[in-house]
């Protein structure tokens, strides 16, 4: 536990100083050249760089199922704060996020986010949320990948929460895939409540897509079905 302890707070400094010091020179090329691809790969090296000094490894089995030509939206269960970063990192080298808007209130993070084209949403705010789901629409017609946490929080226990819609939304507005995927191993690595980061494997599933095109908004409960099927089956499997 101290020694968690210890690497835990050495990453929170080292990631911490990586973001101020990197971020900020990044977002003035993007600005000036519209250009976000060194966004991604200086993201990507932000992530590897805290889980080497936390410990934190992943295995991934189904990477068959990414769409290599076309964009979709990876909707994936919820277990952990360790989730976003390790499924961001292992799954595809351009993903776009949905984050919380409580994110907002980290100035320079919160920045890059959206120069690297991540949509916040504002759950408390239908308006505000629904302007969202437009704009995650629009990305992802011009080609950009998403990953959605619908359950909208982390799960206390191994079962499944209720799906949120935002995101199948989304994917039914722009007639994009969406790729099941199933974590597992992250709750042990980061308890919720606590702020100690724990060496661990986490096991990521990905899922065959599921087509969304051919539904209508009015059908997404038949879609999040599908979806939520399919994540439950793949945790079913158990860890790679």
């Amino acid at each position: 536990m101290i020694l968690a302890a210890l690497r835990s707070v050495l990453t929170y400094v080292a990631v911490s100083l990586y973001v101020l010091i990197v971020a900020p020179p990044a977002m003035v090329v993007a600005a000036l050249s519209g250009a976000k691809a060194h966004l991604y790969v200086l993201g990507h090296i932000g992530v590897r760089l805290g889980l080497t000094l936390t410990g934190v490894r992943f295995r991934v089995a189904g990477r068959e199922h990414v769409p290599r030509d076309r964009a979709a939206v990876y909707c994936s269960n919820h277990q952990s704060n360790v989730d976003p970063p390790v499924l961001f990192h292992a799954v595809h080298p351009r993903m776009h996020i949905l984050y919380k808007a409580e994110i907002e209130s980290i100035p320079v993070l919160a920045r890059a986010f959206r120069y690297g084209g991540f949509i916040p949403v504002d759950r408390r705010n239908k308006e505000a949320a629904l302007r969202s789901i437009e704009a995650g629409a629009t990305s992802l017609r011009a080609g950009n990948s998403f990953l959605i946490f619908p359950e909208g929080t982390r799960s206390r226990t191994a079962e499944l929460l209720p799906f949120k819609k935002g995101g199948f939304i989304m994917a039914i507005k722009a007639a994009a895939p969406i790729v099941p995927v199933a974590v597992q191993g992250g709750r042990d690595s980061m308890r919720r409540g606590s702020w100690i980061i724990r060496p661990v494997t986490v096991s990521i599933r990905i899922g065959a897509p599921v087509e969304s095109a051919g539904f209508t908004v009015d059908r997404r409960n038949v879609l999040i079905a599908q979806v939520r099927g399919r994540i439950a089956a793949l945790l079913a499997e158990g860890p790679v």
